[in-house]
């Protein structure tokens, strides 16, 4: 019986849509803050320890999961995943409890997790080298868009029909998402190879530092991101007394224009024949456009200085990605994914309370700028030599 052929772009769609949910679970409890520290009275260290229950359960599975794709493949992995997420959002819709909520959202950031790698080996899997860094920056907007989603949803449900509303909303997101996980199909790989030396000499680590050197750059990337993301809305309320509404209509907005961001870093990597040069200009960008916001978040340019910061600070991820599997291989970049990932999970749970902290003794300027340090520090780490050719990696 002849084998229906796989249209690449039906697989990136259905990981997009994988990733898109699981992102906008675990984003649901940042936009949760203003109502909790504005309406219930919760401190922002707390509402920024909630903030980071998802972040935390990710990054300790993360590299678990790399090593469920590559023995078991995308879709196994990303059906088993995102079931614990639906798990888990069904969950939230029980309780009221900050500590019982953030033990649920845990269990979302656990499931999550096996979208970050199984639905970057689709991309990897399904498409040659000269179209992937289209494709990834196209998977990669499932994070801006599925944060948008969050920004533009959660706030809004909360405030006219209640926290468990919200969390319902979540919980059918997951749900349709786990169903759409059915259509997956498995890229074909290589032959494994024999075990012994030979194997072991195929270990990319143990070559050089450069993609070492990728995920340290990378982790210090996401806290300027994360910085944006966090606080954002409330900084809005708080600082410029904007509505919830509109704030959220210009976190959705912003967010939508990050994810055309990430595509068109994509293009430009296919169209240069690197990952790594757009890379670090990012980098650059983000240390210019976070000292900019920390001077200006008080004034009306400040607002407009956050939109941008907002696209410039995600446009990197999908480079950084697509150089870590092009460098890893076939049998590595679903462990190297995980690896890559858990260094951004770790800055990620840990820049919601600290900077929580910041805000609260010495204010939005200094949260803000003060970042822009780790994407200087990231500027330097990013190899100067392209990880790995274009052309490596073919077949996955």
């Amino acid at each position: 019986m002849t084998r229906r052929p796989v249209n690449p772009w039906l697989m990136l769609m259905v990981g997009m849509a994988g990733q898109w949910a699981g992102t906008l679970v675990i984003s649901t409890p940042p936009f949760l803050i203003p109502y909790l520290h504005l309406s219930q009275g919760v401190s922002l260290v707390s509402a920024g320890a909630l903030a980071s229950a998802p972040a935390v359960g990710t990054m300790l599975t993360l590299v678990a999961w790399g090593l469920v794709v590559d023995r078991y493949g995308e879709r196994r992995a990303m059906l088993a995943g995102l079931s614990l997420v639906t798990l888990g959002a069904v969950g939230t819709t029980t309780t009221s409890s900050l500590g019982t909520l953030s033990l649920w959202f845990f269990l979302c950031g656990v499931g999550v997790a096996s979208t970050n790698a199984a639905s970057g080996r689709l991309v990897v899997g399904w498409f040659p080298a000269h179209r992937r860094g289209l494709a990834m920056g196209i998977r990669q907007t499932a994070l801006p868009l599925g944060v948008g989603s969050a920004a533009l949803i959660i706030p809004n449900t909360v405030a006219g029909a209640g926290l468990r509303a919200a969390c319902i909303v979540v919980a059918a997101v997951s749900l349709l998402a786990t169903l759409a996980a059915l259509l997956i199909v498995d890229p074909p790989r290589p032959p494994r190879p024999t075990p012994g030396a030979e194997a072991r000499a195929a270990n990319p680590y143990r070559q050089d530092a450069v993609l070492l050197r990728i995920h340290l750059a990378s982790a210090l990337l996401v806290i300027p991101q994360y910085a944006v993301w966090t606080f954002l809305l409330l900084w809005l309320v708080d600082v410029h007394d904007w509505s919830v509404a509109a704030a959220s209509i210009l976190v959705g907005a912003t967010h939508a224009l990050s994810a055309a961001g990430r595509i068109v870093a994509g293009w430009w990597s296919d169209r240069l024949g690197s990952r790594l040069r757009p890379l670090r200009w990012i980098a650059v960008a983000a240390t210019l456009v976070m000292v900019v916001l920390g001077v200006a978040q008080s004034s009306p340019v400040g607002i407009v200085v956050a939109v941008v910061a907002t696209v410039v600070t995600v446009s990197d991820n999908g480079l950084a990605f697509t150089a870590v599997a092009e460098r890893a291989g076939a049998f590595w970049s679903g462990r190297a994914f995980g690896l890559q990932n858990t260094g951004q999970y770790l800055t990620a749970a840990a820049v919601p309370p600290l900077l929580g902290v910041v805000v609260t003794h010495a204010g939005y300027g200094w949260a803000f700028g003060g970042v822009a340090v780790f994407a200087a520090v990231a500027v330097a780490l990013v190899p100067r030599e392209e990880a790995a050719p274009m052309a490596a990696g073919q077949q996955r």
